[in-house]
């Protein structure tokens, strides 16, 4: 039971989901306390170990069937990893795009070969992944990409850049957006896979100064005539790129539900904890009438996405997740997200506009959840096509 008192649904409340939700809390507390985490911040990257460890400890590929090296979990087991990422304020790991996002790529629409190529390496740690979406002229429109792979023999040959890349300076696995036909519109999009360790013309551009989310390493890449062979075409048959990412993207949208929930969940626990031990005008702040009703409507609010968003979860789990409703999930959550961490803030005073005060980073690496994973705009728009 969190600060919402909310019980959890029957479908997370089962044995081995909270047996493995005291273990990833577990390895968090051991190998992501709050001052590692803080050099995470000042360094603007995870340590590469970590990636290891937590291969190590069955934490990649939670919902990646085992014969492919997985754990052979389902989403569930993802939303666990996601939630104790946030109440642990665990920043930057950008370990649930590995996971919940590039891994299913491979599963969905990969070939036999490519599944046994990939995943157990992903599952290992021995890569990391990251995909190559975003470019400086295009961002949720993914249809205006201009990087080419243009099929020359036995090989594609990628140029073009990419920018706002999570992972992008440790990534050694990179699922890369790019036209294989730039006259036939979103049937020309196809995702090549690329190797980067000893890729000639790949290069890694500047790791991004942020507004928050310090220690993920949010990166530029450029490709100049880089070589792949035809093989790490995506599947079996070109133009399906857009398809593709058009399927997963409902999870990724509802992936920053569940990361915006445990951020507005934490964020009130927080701020309940120290409206409580802190005084003025010889009272606790949470006795003014003031700090009673901002905090009520807070939990009201989050009650209410919480529900929203444990109904989605069940959706997902059971194949019935459409765009339109991830879109709900993926804006609303990430409004209130923003709203409450604010409101959180103000009752912090002067401490929470210091940055040794987990609420002011909550503050600013929440911005970014209205930008990525398509614009809260496009998803008004998607909505609004189901009206």
């Amino acid at each position: 039971m969190s600060v919402l008192d909310v019980a959890k649904p029957a479908f997370m409340a089962e044995e081995d989901i909270a047996i493995f939700e005291d273990a990833v809390g577990k390895f968090f507390d051991e190998h992501a306390p709050e001052a590692t985490v803080a050099q995470w911040r000042k360094n603007h990257c995870v340590d590469r170990s970590m990636w290891t460890k937590a291969g190590e400890a069955g934490l990649l590929g939670l919902s990646t069937p085992e014969e492919y090296g997985g754990a052979g979990g389902d989403y569930r087991h993802e939303v666990v990893l996601m939630e104790q990422l946030g109440l642990k304020g665990v920043d930057g790991f950008g370990i649930s795009l590995h996971n919940a996002i590039i891994m299913p790529y491979f599963v969905h629409y990969g070939t036999e070969e490519q599944k046994r190529r990939w995943l157990p390496r992903l599952a290992t740690g021995e890569l990391v992944g990251a995909i190559a979406m975003t470019e400086p002229g295009a961002g949720s429109d993914l249809q205006g990409v201009k990087t080419t792979a243009k099929k020359v023999g036995n090989q594609y040959v990628i140029n073009g850049s990419k920018t706002f890349i999570t992972n992008g300076q440790t990534a050694n696995l990179i699922i890369v957006v790019a036209k294989t036909d730039v006259d036939a519109g979103a049937r020309g999009t196809s995702l090549i896979i690329v190797e980067t360790d000893g890729a000639e013309g790949f290069e890694r551009g500047r790791n991004l100064d942020k507004l928050g989310q310090e220690a993920q390493d949010t990166s530029e890449l450029f490709f100049n005539d880089v070589k792949v062979p035809t093989e790490n075409l995506l599947g079996t048959d070109e133009g399906r790129g857009f398809f593709q990412l058009m399927g997963q993207l409902p999870q990724e949208r509802l992936n920053i539900a569940v990361q915006g929930m445990a951020t507005i969940e934490r964020a009130l626990e927080l701020t309940i904890a120290y409206v409580k031990d802190r005084k003025a005008f010889g009272k606790a702040i949470i006795d003014f009438q003031n700090t009673q009703f901002v905090l009520a409507e807070c939990k009201t609010e989050a009650t209410v996405a919480r529900v929203f968003v444990n109904h989605c979860i069940e959706q997902h789990l059971a194949g019935k997740l459409d765009a339109s409703t991830a879109s709900m999930a993926k804006y609303w959550v990430s409004d209130l997200e923003n709203k409450i961490v604010d409101r959180c803030l103000q009752l912090f005073g002067g401490y929470g506009f210091m940055n040794e005060y987990p609420i002011a980073r909550m503050y600013r690496d929440s911005r970014v959840q209205r930008i990525y994973g398509g614009t809260n705009e496009v998803m008004k728009i998607l909505i609004a096509r189901t009206l």
